[in-house]
């Protein structure tokens, strides 16, 4: 099975903020090596949780130290009230076709 890697972060918002959240999360340039990404929200829209798939680690590291993502970070800054991060190492679970 394949290896992916991972970076999961994981935002508490201030209550309203969703939709100017949102906007001031998206990257610019796309990162090199980003393969895919997704946010999932809660039912009051206070808390987001990121998820993105990397080709290798360094390339999510060199992402997270560049000034784009400084810039990013600095544009989410007013909406956020807490903020957790973190790196994996994982591969897809196999789910028997019967159950999906």
């Amino acid at each position: 099975m394949a290896e992916h890697f991972v970076w999961m972060t994981t935002r508490r918002i201030r209550p309203d903020t969703l939709a100017d959240f949102e906007r001031s999360w998206r990257p610019d340039p796309y990162p090199d090596g980003l393969r895919h990404a997704y946010a999932y929200w809660s039912e009051d829209g206070t808390e987001v949780v990121g998820v993105s798939f990397w080709d290798s680690k360094e390339a999510c590291d060199a992402w997270r130290t560049s000034a784009a993502e400084a810039h990013r970070r600095a544009a989410m800054a007013p909406y956020v009230v807490e903020e957790h991060e973190a790196f994996y190492r994982g591969r897809e679970l196999a789910v028997p076709a019967h159950h999906r």
